[in-house]
């Protein structure tokens, strides 16, 4: 049977880009563009480079451009780059050096939830 998802260890460290058709949950540090699936992001990770995923949770470091689906921004997160979305939450306590860019989809409205 084949892995639905896959760990990146707090002691894991990779240079280069990485794929993957599922889901990732990376602790450690990553510096290249990640595209997954789903992505969890532990609160000591960092990562170096551009985001692409269907959905985002994140709550380390980042350096670089987000583009997801479903993007949660939890207040430990801090994230230096442009984030691009379909629906946004984000906790008090987050903090983002970037601009902010709705997916526009015809017929769909905005979504953006805000918690403290």
């Amino acid at each position: 049977m084949a892995a639905t998802f896959s760990v990146l260890g707090a002691d894991l460290a990779v240079k280069g880009d990485l794929s993957a058709t599922a889901d990732l949950h990376i602790d450690g540090s990553v510096e290249g563009d990640i595209t997954c699936a789903a992505l969890v992001q532990g609160e000591k990770s960092t990562v170096t480079g551009a985001i692409k995923a269907r959905s985002a949770r994140l709550s380390g470091t980042i350096h670089g451009s987000i583009e997801a689906g479903e993007l949660v921004i939890l207040k430990t997160a801090r994230i230096h780059g442009d984030v691009s979305y379909d629906a946004l939450t984000i906790e008090q306590g987050a903090q983002v050096d970037g601009r902010f860019a709705h997916r526009v989809h015809a017929g769909e409205e905005p979504s953006l939830t805000l918690v403290s």
